[in-house]
């Protein structure tokens, strides 16, 4: 039963990171492993929770765009990670991280303001920013193959994200 939700897992992650599935018998999480998992799943519900406040507060279209994107893209994103990290019995936490919590409370006194669309932008370029880092530690130094694949098929989502937040930052300049 095990291997049948290994393979499962595997086979979701693969269809996200666009690549053949791994092998359902890749080794267990290494010790750097597990924190990049908690680490993207507690990134993976901040974006989420952000791009409802921005389709809910934002004034800029673009914003509120880029903030449908987030969720769609991140629970999609988060639907591997949990079935990886439970496959390799990796606890995932409920919440974001208290740091992420604490940013977007930040977030929220802004909320009714003409800064809110920029303060929104310039916190989910850095958020991006460190998650592109994230990934690209646990791409160059992973020790289990199907989180680095996870990781690799993240990465392109999370790139695009980037874009679509700076190209929506010089539209919001603009105006």
């Amino acid at each position: 039963m095990i291997a049948v939700r290994r393979i499962a897992a595997a086979t979701m992650l693969a269809a996200l990171a666009g690549i053949s599935a791994p092998s359902a018998y890749a080794a267990a999480p290494a010790a750097d492993d597990a924190p990049f998992l908690k680490a993207i799943h507690q990134g993976n519900l901040a974006e989420i929770a952000a791009g409802q406040s921005a389709r809910k507060n934002a004034t800029a279209a673009c914003v509120k765009s880029v903030g449908v994107t987030l969720v769609r893209d991140h629970r999609k994103l988060d639907v591997g990670v949990k079935a990886l990290a439970a496959e390799l019995h990796v606890p995932l936490s409920a919440s974001p991280s208290a740091a992420q919590e604490k940013a977007m409370t930040a977030m929220q006194a802004s909320v009714g303001t003409s800064a809110y669309n920029t303060d929104w932008l310039t916190a989910e370029a850095k958020s991006h920013e460190d998650t592109l880092a994230l990934i690209d530690g646990e791409i160059a130094k992973g020790g289990n193959a199907e989180v680095k694949a996870a990781a690799r098929g993240a990465r392109p989502v999370v790139a695009k994200h980037l874009e679509l937040i700076r190209a929506c930052e010089a539209r919001v300049k603009q105006s």
